[in-house]
């Protein structure tokens, strides 16, 4: 379900966080009945939704909804997924790429699944060392493919704007199975093609 029309929020949801967001700009010394922060809450509450709305979704059912018979062998590759997450330690976004290849063994999937099961999981409260897991399982599940390998490179903005306040700092994580584990050159094909 996707958070993109006002129609779609849960409006007893909606309230209760909203409500919770007024209680913080208190806390904060804001005060939440000035003119400029009057809708503030509400904002929050659905921006929240939206970014949170992976929860509702499960990658594997998403690939499943569009496999095909193929016999083809080779590496498929979708890289420059766009990624935009919410790190669950500080609640602050996280921003990236990520890049998937798998290896079919007789059934493929709509490239636009690839992308649509990072976003899946990419809009829940993350780390990014599970989140880079939980896409390749995803697609290892609903494909049983040869292998699969997932890269995801990424800027944390609570490593930019609080903390160590390192602004060029990106973390990369891998997750490989199969042929990806196994085969030292299939592995450097995929980390070749992502260069």
């Amino acid at each position: 379900m996707a958070y993109s029309r006002e129609d779609e929020y849960d409006p007893q949801v909606t309230a209760e966080i909203a409500n919770h967001i007024k209680s913080i700009l208190s806390l904060l010394g804001e005060d939440p009945d000035r003119e400029g922060l009057l809708k503030t809450p509400e904002r929050v509450a659905k921006s929240l939704q939206f970014l949170t709305k992976g929860y509702t979704e499960d990658g594997t059912t998403i690939i499943r909804q569009a496999v095909f018979d193929e016999k083809y062998r080779q590496m498929v590759l979708v890289k420059d997924i766009d990624l935009y997450s919410t790190c669950e330690h500080h609640m602050l976004p996280f921003i990236g790429k990520c890049h998937v290849a798998y290896i079919p063994d007789g059934k493929i999937t709509g490239l636009s699944k690839i992308a649509r099961v990072v976003e899946t999981y990419a809009r829940r409260l993350q780390v990014q060392e599970r989140l880079t897991v939980q896409i390749r399982d995803s697609i290892q599940e609903a494909l049983h493919p040869l292998g699969v390998a997932v890269v995801i490179e990424a800027r944390h903005t609570c490593m930019q704007i609080r903390g160590v306040e390192k602004d060029n700092a990106v973390t990369t994580t891998s997750a490989f199975s199969g042929a990806f584990l196994s085969s030292a050159r299939t592995r450097n094909e995929f980390l070749n093609l992502i260069r």
